[in-house]
């Protein structure tokens, strides 16, 4: 049996937070090892604790969730940074992803749902509420147009700060394929899953509306990012949402 996902929980307000920890403890995946109601008292706990994840709320007294970021990664770089708040101000997702989130969910998120994305930011995926990623696209697109040059790196999101995976991408045998190539170089069960992940649904979801096994939804999607040279679901998301196939 593998170690459970060391959990530290992040959050001002006391019953949430008992409640959140009491959930997640029934899950056998997860063991909370420690908690905080404010930034400073987590800087000070995590560095003895060494956590795998921490999750953060933003609304925090004194310095927020996301001013705290960049602290906790340069105390504890391996350590993922799971934003869990009421926040849906998209200056909040922006500030959040630059400073180095490893993803930004809504308080909103069902329990389950809430366990999976916990799982998922562990393994190396960047999870943000389907609420929030028509938010993270208008910022893109206010920054402007798309260009091949970017296109082949990041999203400007990224740029500032890389949306953290634990893998590289996955490397293609052949030349890198200019953006339209990669989109066309899908199978129309890949765009139909692209157009479905730009939409926010997880795996499960997908699985659930195409009537296939999640286990092959995850091949696919390791397909989709290798063609179109995008580290997490996330990019794949914003370029699929860029070129209008949503």
């Amino acid at each position: 049996m593998t170690q459970p996902i060391r959990l530290f929980v992040v959050d001002d307000h006391n019953l949430f937070r008992r409640g959140l920890i009491a959930l997640l403890s029934q899950d056998p995946r997860f063991e909370v090892v420690g908690e905080a109601g404010d930034a400073s008292a987590a800087l000070n706990a995590v560095g003895r604790l060494k956590p795998d994840l921490i999750l953060l709320d933003n609304h925090l007294p004194g310095v927020s969730g996301v001013q705290a970021i960049g602290s906790l990664k340069e105390l504890l770089p391996q350590t993922r940074v799971l934003m869990l708040t009421v926040s849906e101000n998209e200056e909040d997702l922006s500030a959040g992803l630059r400073a180095g989130a490893d993803g930004y969910l809504l308080k909103t998120i069902d329990t389950a749902d809430l366990a999976d994305s916990i799982q998922r930011v562990w393994e190396g995926d960047s999870v943000i509420s389907p609420e929030m990623l028509g938010k993270l696209v208008g910022l893109l697109r206010r920054s402007g147009p798309p260009t091949e040059a970017a296109d082949t790196t990041a999203t400007p999101l990224a740029d500032a700060a890389p949306l953290a995976s634990a893998s590289a991408p996955l490397a293609s045998a052949s030349a890198p394929l200019a953006p339209d190539e990669r989109l066309s170089s899908l199978s129309p069960r890949e765009r139909e899953i692209l157009r479905l992940i730009a939409r926010g649904h997880s795996n499960k979801l997908i699985a659930r509306e195409l009537d296939i096994a999640e286990t092959t939804v995850k091949i696919h999607v390791q397909h989709i990012l290798r063609k179109l040279d995008k580290s997490t679901r996330v990019h794949a998301a914003v370029y699929a949402t860029e070129r209008g196939l949503t």
